[in-house]
């Protein structure tokens, strides 16, 4: 699709540019009556540049990587692509982390946690065992609701676990 970017004009293309950063931050959809092309090349140049706005940006992509990508379009148009880019990356990321966080409307205002050692129960004389009491404090649509988990080693453990493997896909996201 590159190459259809490049039949555009200089004016044109930093236009398209602009609103394709607009419409992907949520601000004004696009209207094809910037270029005259086949419905399709417009939609194909359109999916085009939205992906590589969006991938650029998530996956922190080097300006190398970009330029490869429009190896196809002619430099004057690489160069606006990149401007463009540069100029409103922040905006861009701000969108995408908005995004991100809207697919959940609840968030862990607080914790507390406590170390207890049960020595024995109803069921057993002899116990010994640790239990961790976890307090968690999560604010759900604007009201904060208090839980209480009680664990034990093995799923103090997996709990870890995942909270480890949440980390590590969260700051693959941030790049």
């Amino acid at each position: 699709m590159a190459a259809v970017l490049s039949s555009v004009s200089d004016t044109d293309c930093k236009k398209l540019c602009h609103r394709v950063v607009d419409s992907l931050c949520g601000q004004t959809p696009i209207h094809k009556q910037i270029l005259s092309c086949s419905n399709q090349e417009w939609l194909d140049l359109l999916n085009f540049l939205t992906s590589l706005f969006h991938k650029t940006v998530a996956e922190n992509h080097s300006e190398d990587k970009v330029l490869a990508e429009l190896s196809e379009a002619g430099v004057s148009q690489s160069g606006i692509v990149l401007d463009v880019l540069r100029s409103r990356k922040e905006e861009i990321r701000q969108s995408l982390l908005d995004r991100t966080l809207s697919i959940s409307s609840t968030t862990l205002q607080d914790f507390d946690w406590q170390l207890k050692l049960a020595l024995s129960s109803d069921k057993i004389a002899s116990l010994n065992t640790a239990l961790l009491t976890l307090s968690l404090d999560v604010r759900e649509n604007g009201v904060l609701k208090p839980f209480s988990i009680e664990l034990n080693r093995k799923e103090l453990a997996m709990l870890i676990t995942s909270l480890e493997n949440a980390n590590k896909v969260l700051l693959q996201l941030k790049g």
